[in-house]
C-alpha cells in the first residue's frame, strides 16, 4: 500500500510539494518482464543513475519509499541555501551603513515568511525530481518499501522487479547523539528544521561541522540566540585551519556562543525550556534553549533492503561496502551516493551515478577514485576545498609550496567590503602541479571550480597566470597566486642572465 508521506507545515507549497515527489494518487505500473536496471531510492545518486540509463536506452525501474529529490531537495541543499539567501540579505542590511546606505532603524526579520518562501520555492524546484517527469522520460517509477528476495528480484508493494543489474542508492539518515535525555525533551534534525514556522527565541546547535555551521550562522541572524556546541577545539575541524579561524572569528562577531571542546551530559525539560547540562575544558556549566538542533551525525540507510540475501556485505556505520567501480560484493548490485561513499555531497552523488551507469550497463571501468571532488560549506564566507590539503600532504609525506593570497590585497574584494578570505593554492614542489585548494570567500563555491577545472585537465599555475581574468574580480586573487608561481621560477641566476641581456640590448 503506498502510505504517502506527511510534509508540516500541510500548507499549499508543501502539498505541491508531496503531489510531485511522492503523490497520493500514485499507481504503480505493471513491471516489466525484465528491467536492465532496478535502481532502489530516488535520491541524486538513484534520480541521475535512472534519468541517464533510460536516455541511453535501457529499461529503467526506479523505486523510492518516502520522497523523490531525497535529502537535497526535501531537508538539505534547497531549503538550506533558501534560508541562508535570506539570513545574508538581513547581513547586508545590517552593514549597510559600512556602505554609506541609511537603514531606518526598527526593520526586522519576518521569520515566518523566511520559511515560506522556503517552501514555495522548494516546491517550485520540486517538478524537476517528480514521479511525473521521470515516468515521461520513461522510468517505471515504483512508490513503496523495497527489498531484495532472489539473486535477481526485489519486492515493493507487492510486486516483483526482475533485474539484470540492480543500484542501491537509498542515502542516509540524521541520528541523535547520545545524551541522556535528548530523546526525551524533543529536538530537531536538517530533516525536521525546515518544518518551523515560528522562530525559536534560543536555539542550541549541537554540531560544528558543514550543516551545523551553516545552520547556525543563518539561524543567528534571522534572530535567535544560538549556542553552538562542538566536541573539537575548532569549528569545522576537518578543514583548512586557516580558514577555520575566520568563520570562528566571524562567529564571535556576530554573537554566536560557541562552547568549544564540549561534552554534553544530559538534557531536561524545565518550566524555562529544554536545560543543557555540558561540561567545556574542565568546566561545568548549563544552558536553556527552546529548541535542539543536532547537527551531527548521519547513519546509512540499510534497514529492511535484505542485502544479506544477494550477497552485499555492509556495515551499519559506513553503508553498503563497495570497490572503486562502486561495486559491492554481489558483481551485479552497485551503490552509489551517501550510501557508500567518504564524501556525502549532492555533486558527488552525481558523479557516482554516472559511473555506475557506465560500468553497471556498458562493462566500464570508471574508477571512483579517479574524480576530483570540491566542496564547500555555505557560511558567509564560503570556505570551498578541492584535493589535498596541507594536513594531508602532511601525512603523506608529499614536499609541497604554498601559494596564499589574502582578499585584503585584492582590489574588487577590498571594494565588495569582502575582505576576509584567501586563496591558497598547494603545488607539487618545484612544479607547477596543483595538488590541492582552499578559497575563502563569500562566493568561494563559484571560485573552486577554476581551479578543480585545472586540476581535472592537468593544467598547472602556468598555465593560469596566462588566463586573463576580468578587472576587477575577486576571482583576481587565482591568478595572483599563479603569478606568484611564475616568480618562483625567476631565480637568482636567471635574473643575473636577464640582467645581462638588458644590458647587452641597450
Amino acid at each position: 500500500m503506498n502510505q504517502t508521506p506527511s510534509v508540516l507545515p500541510n500548507d499549499e507549497h508543501n502539498m505541491t510539494l508531496v503531489s510531485n515527489v511522492h503523490p497520493p494518487d500514485w499507481k504503480n505500473p505493471e513491471p516489466a518482464p525484465r528491467y536492465n536496471l532496478v535502481v532502489i531510492g530516488a535520491g541524486t545518486a538513484g534520480l541521475v543513475t535512472a534519468a541517464g540509463a533510460v536516455g541511453l536506452g535501457a529499461k529503467v525501474a526506479l523505486v523510492e519509499r518516502h520522497l523523490m529529490g531525497g535529502d537535497c531537495l526535501n531537508a538539505g541543499c534547497v531549503p538550506s541555501k533558501s534560508v541562508i539567501r535570506a539570513s545574508r540579505v538581513f547581513a547586508d542590511v545590517r552593514d549597510a551603513h559600512l556602505f554609506g546606505v541609511r537603514v531606518p532603524e526598527g526593520y526586522t526579520v519576518d521569520f515566518p515568511a523566511v520559511m515560506e518562501r522556503m517552501r514555495r520555492l522548494r516546491a517550485q524546484i520540486s517538478f524537476q525530481d517528480s514521479a511525473a517527469r521521470f515516468q515521461k522520460l520513461g522510468v517505471d517509477v515504483f512508490m513503496g518499501e523495497a527489498h531484495f528476495s532472489g539473486r535477481d528480484t526485489v519486492e515493493v508493494a507487492g510486486k516483483t522487479l526482475r533485474f539484470k543489474k540492480a543500484v542501491v542508492a537509498t542515502g542516509t539518515h540524521a541520528v541523535h547523539p547520545p545524551i541522556e535525555g535528548l530523546a526525551e525533551a524533543g529536538f530537531l534534525t536538517n530533516e525536521t528544521v525546515f518544518s518551523l514556522t515560528q522562530r525559536p527565541r534560543r536555539l542550541a546547535v549541537i554540531g560544528g561541522g558543514p550543516i551545523g555551521c551553516e545552520l547556525a550562522q543563518a539561524f543567528q541572524r534571522l534572530g535567535c540566540e544560538v549556542v553552538l556546541f562542538h566536541r573539537h577545539r575548532h569549528v569545522l575541524n576537518r578543514e583548512d585551519s586557516d580558514a577555520a579561524e575566520i568563520l570562528q572569528q566571524t562567529f564571535i562577531r556576530e554573537g554566536i556562543q560557541m562552547v568549544l571542546e564540549s561534552d554534553l551530559k544530559q538534557v531536561m525539560p524545565t518550566d524555562k525550556g529544554k536545560q543543557i547540562q555540558f561540561a567545556s575544558k574542565g568546566q561545568e556549566g548549563e544552558v536553556i534553549v527552546d529548541e535542539i538542533l543536532a547537527g551531527a551525525g548521519r547513519v546509512p540507510n540499510v534497514e529492511g533492503l535484505n542485502l544479506e540475501v544477494v550477497g552485499v556485505e555492509y556495515d551499519n556505520r559506513n553503508g553498503v561496502i563497495v570497490n572503486d567501480r562502486l561495486q559491492t560484493t554481489n558483481p551485479r548490485i552497485y551503490a552509489a551516493g551517501d550510501i557508500c561513499m567518504r564524501y556525502k555531497f549532492t555533486h558527488a552523488a552525481d558523479a557516482a551515478a554516472r559511473i555506475v551507469i557506465q560500468n553497471a550497463l556498458f562493462l566500464g571501468r570508471k574508477k571512483l577514485s579517479t574524480l576530483t571532488i570540491p566542496w564547500c560549506t555555505y557560511t558567509d564566507p564560503e570556505i570551498a576545498h578541492v584535493g589535498l590539503s596541507e594536513h594531508d600532504a602532511q601525512e603523506q609525506k608529499i614536499p609541497l609550496d604554498v601559494f596564499f593570497k589574502p582578499l585584503r590585497e585584492v582590489d574588487r574584494a577590498i571594494a565588495d567590503g569582502e575582505e576576509e578570505g584567501f586563496v591558497k593554492v598547494l603545488a607539487r614542489k618545484g612544479t607547477d602541479k596543483i595538488l590541492g585548494a582552499t578559497i575563502v570567500a563569500r562566493h568561494a563555491g563559484e571560485m573552486i571550480s577554476e581551479i578543480t577545472l585545472a586540476m581535472v585537465g592537468n593544467l598547472g599555475l602556468g598555465t593560469i597566470a596566462t588566463v586573463i581574468h576580468s578587472y576587477p574580480t575577486q576571482a583576481e586573487a587565482i591568478k595572483h597566486v599563479a603569478d606568484a608561481y611564475n616568480r618562483t621560477r625567476l631565480t637568482p641566476f636567471i635574473k643575473t642572465l636577464f640582467t645581462r641581456w638588458l644590458a647587452w640590448r641597450r
